[in-house]
């Protein structure tokens, strides 16, 4: 049984900058359910906010308010905005490179809702990888792949370590303080756009641990992804590709979009993935992305991994237009927490990152805060552990134990079904009738022979279910229909 300081689980950008903010001589280990690049910073494209200036700060709180549709934690927006000038100084201090300009000074870009430049990119549109491996790099600290964490260790409000599965293998791992940066929830619905790893099952072991979740309703559908394809995570076309000035277009090249908001393409993202799924369910035509605005050479080298993706769908950019769909993309409530990333009620137990809810998101998220939240928290929840006393923790003993029944044979048959069931019922638009189905159907598959694995996502799922029938009007991402 091993015993850390610090257990970290999850390496996306989360887990990783909290890593870098501890000092060596810390124990500290980092957990990761497969490789560590199958996470969702490796598939984030757009870039990451940064407020430019202490001038911007007030900009930047007030656009992030008003995409959350005025439902944020406004002190917590406030410290990201202002935290985010420090941060964004210590990644590029510590050699992070991001675009520039041939004079050498870092290239902004502007995406929905922001009301001046102030995404910084890496790699044309590859921002996520590049930040990824960059952390990668930086880390001192011991990182272990293939550990599937399957339950936390609790007793009387203090959370002492985790069990899970590593390499196959049933085991314990102990730690004084836990750190939970396991992502979002994407892989419970059937179009998504992320990595296959992020199936909420941390937030499956809160609910039965009685740890709150919270705005679980707010799930965030990204408009413009490239659903042709038989994985389950789907081609993301980053909303830079709009921000930049492609348009999305009809069978006849009809702008759709205006008839929904006047602010076409760049509206905020809930108002385009509803206009889309609305206008193909209403017309029976197809929406395309169309880039035949941009010069080649241009559009090449802005997006890079864009172009040589499709490329080899066989489709030749900014030529050729593609056909799109929304999808699930990003889960803007979470794991209840402070922020400082503390859990109410819950000693040794923190959370950072997409998997948390600090209110900074409101009820739909602004365009590439995700990588700048999960950075900022990072690394108060960092600061947050290095300033406690330590102390001499007494670890109880923990009978119970799973490992023998992650899977059974039918969870792929009801997982397909969960899927399915997430898209079509509490997915864009919602009713009351197909979120009292879909509950019934969570219900029923719970009481089935079903592996642990399956148990915890029909927990999330429930969790999402509850919040949207208990919010009876449309706020940001939830959209009821009465």
């Amino acid at each position: 049984m091993q015993k850390y300081d610090i257990l970290i689980i999850g390496a996306g950008i989360a887990g990783l900058y909290s890593a870098m903010q501890i000092p060596k001589d810390k124990k500290v280990l980092v957990v990761c359910k497969d490789i560590p690049w199958e996470c969702n910073t490796f598939y984030a494209q757009g870039g990451m906010v940064t407020a430019l200036d202490e001038d911007d700060v007030p900009l930047h709180v007030s656009d992030t308010i008003s995409a959350g549709a005025f439902h944020n934690d406004k002190e917590a927006v406030e410290i990201m905005s202002r935290t985010s000038i420090e941060t964004t100084k210590d990644i590029i201090d510590r050699g992070m490179e991001f675009d520039k300009d041939s004079d050498g000074n870092i290239l902004y870009t502007k995406e929905a809702a922001h009301s001046v430049e102030r995404i910084i990119h890496a790699g044309g549109d590859a921002t996520g990888r590049y930040m990824h491996y960059f952390m990668m790099v930086e880390n001192t600290h011991q990182l272990q792949k293939n550990t599937l964490v399957y339950d936390l260790l609790i007793e009387n409000g203090r959370c002492y370590g985790v069990k899970a599965s590593v390499n196959y293998k049933p085991t314990t791992i102990l730690a004084d303080h836990i750190i939970i940066a396991s992502g979002g929830v994407g892989s419970l619905y059937e179009y998504n756009t992320n990595s296959r790893t992020v199936s909420a099952d941390i937030h499956g072991i809160c609910v039965e641990k009685g740890i709150a979740l919270k705005d679980m309703e707010f799930m965030q559908f990204h408009p413009t992804v490239f659903v042709d394809t038989p994985y389950a995570r789907k081609l993301l076309l980053t909303e830079a590709l709009r921000g930049e000035g492609a348009w999305v277009v009809d069978d006849d090249g009809k702008r759709f979009l205006f008839d929904y908001d006047d602010r076409g393409e760049l509206a905020s993202r809930d108002i385009v993935a509803r206009g889309i799924f609305d206008y193909k369910q209403k017309t029976g035509k197809q929406a395309y992305l169309d880039f035949s605005m941009f010069e080649a050479d241009w559009f090449e080298q802005r997006f890079p991994n864009i172009t040589r993706t499709f490329g080899t769908l066989g489709y030749q950019l900014p030529r050729d237009r593609v056909p799109i769909s929304p999808a699930f993309h990003y889960a803007n409530g979470g794991i209840a927490c402070d922020t400082n990333g503390c859990i109410d009620g819950m000693d040794g137990l923190y959370v950072i990152g997409e998997a948390s809810r600090t209110g900074v998101h409101g009820a739909n998220r602004l365009a590439s805060n995700s990588l700048l939240e999960a950075v900022v928290f990072a690394k108060r929840v960092a600061d947050y552990i290095l300033n406690q006393k330590d102390e001499n923790i007494q670890t109880p003993k923990f009978e119970k134990d799973y490992a023998n029944i992650l899977h059974q044979k039918s969870d792929k048959i009801y997982k397909q079904q969960l899927r399915r069931v997430m898209w079509e019922d509490i997915g864009i638009i919602r009713t009351t009738k197909g979120l009292h189905e879909a509950k019934n159907l969570i219900y029923d598959m719970k009481n089935r022979n079903i592996g642990r694995l399956l148990e915890l996502r029909l927990n999330t799922a429930s969790a999402i279910v509850d919040s949207a029938l208990a919010r009876k009007e449309s706020l940001g991402s939830h959209y009821m229909e009465h």
